[in-house]
């Protein structure tokens, strides 16, 4: 399982989210808290958001932990909205294709969890795609399968409704070839304005997730797990829930709401 970490708010410099905190997202690279995989050292990334529409985006495979540049840039670059992630693979070789976050256009996207039978799976889901999304596709993993599918299904004008009809493709493809539909899924995405995340499980365990304003700008951050390993100090989302945030003052937790399938019981994450 994955660790990532979302910020909007007013410009902060990387380094405040990835780097600084007692635990930090490069902090949780190597010491995860809430994760079954306590090692994310499969590469990470970063996208951000600044004077264009589109994100910049840097990738790589070296553990977060010990990559300089990644600590020299974060210590540069400010960004009032951007989405760092590190990576504990689930499948899909490490390389830098399959390191989150992906971008297409304006819009980025980071993941942590998993669509169980996924090799049984992913030809069908592919298949859905039509052949200008498909061509987007640069990686292996399930995660950006996701977010190609929710393109698909109309990101730019629905947000939330294009990430219900991805789940619910996953889910009709399960059902298609026989398969028990199993789904973990905590991502954010962002069109550079706002920032939304989902908390979501066909079973019990969704992976965690948190928000909590970051004194003294009064940014908002949501988490992987919280930057100062206290979880009293940050809220926690409740499972099968939406979050948007337009600005720090205006932030909607909703229901996630999508068909019901039988879903398999695994052990806790």
């Amino acid at each position: 399982m994955c660790r990532w970490a979302a910020y909007i708010g007013p410009e902060l410099f990387l380094e405040d989210v990835i780097a600084s905190p007692c635990h930090s997202l490069i902090a949780q690279s190597h010491d995860a808290h809430e994760a079954k995989t306590r090692t994310n050292g499969d590469g990470f990334g970063v996208a951000w958001y600044g004077a264009r529409e589109e994100p910049g985006l840097y990738r790589d495979i070296l553990p977060a932990w010990s990559d300089q540049n990644l600590r020299s840039l974060s210590r540069q670059i400010r960004s009032h909205l951007f989405l760092a992630h590190v990576r504990a693979s689930t499948g899909g070789v490490t390389s830098r294709m399959n390191c989150h976050p992906f971008v297409s256009g304006k819009w980025s996207f980071m993941h942590n969890g998993q669509i169980g039978h996924f090799d049984r799976l992913r030809r069908g889901l592919e298949s859905r795609l039509d052949d200008a999304i498909y061509a987007q596709k640069l990686g292996s993993t399930d995660s950006e399968l996701i977010f190609l599918l929710m393109l698909q299904h109309g990101l730019d004008h629905d947000p939330a409704r294009a990430l219900v009809e991805a789940v619910n493709t996953i889910k009709s493809e399960a059902a298609r070839i026989g398969v028990p539909a199993f789904i973990r899924l905590t991502a954010a995405f962002s069109d550079g304005h706002r920032l939304y995340a989902v908390r979501y499980a066909t079973d019990r365990f969704a992976p965690s997730l948190y928000t909590a304003t970051l004194a003294p700008n009064a940014g908002l951050c949501v988490v992987s797990e919280p930057l100062d390993g206290e979880a009293g100090n940050w809220m926690p989302v409740p499972p099968n829930s939406f979050v948007t945030v337009k600005d720090t003052k205006r932030i909607t937790i909703e229901p996630f709401m999508v068909t019901e399938e039988s879903a398999p019981t695994l052990e806790s994450a």
